[in-house]
């Protein structure tokens, strides 16, 4: 079973930056959720809304 929350590690690996950048980029998606009215966990990322944002979808093997 897939974890529900992505961590800055994880998101580090996805995208190939820097552990700095990947906090800022949960920083701002989490900013964006809030703003939505949904609430967070600092530090960490719904992985379906992070994979949404960059239009990333796992492929479903037949």
């Amino acid at each position: 079973m897939e974890k529900i929350f992505m961590n800055a590690k994880e998101v580090q690996e996805f995208l190939e930056v820097s552990r700095t950048t990947a906090y800022q980029i949960i920083n701002e998606m989490n900013q964006e959720l809030v703003e939505l009215g949904y609430r967070v966990q600092r530090g960490k990322i719904n992985r379906q809304y992070f994979l949404d944002k960059y239009c990333y979808q796992e492929r479903k093997e037949a």
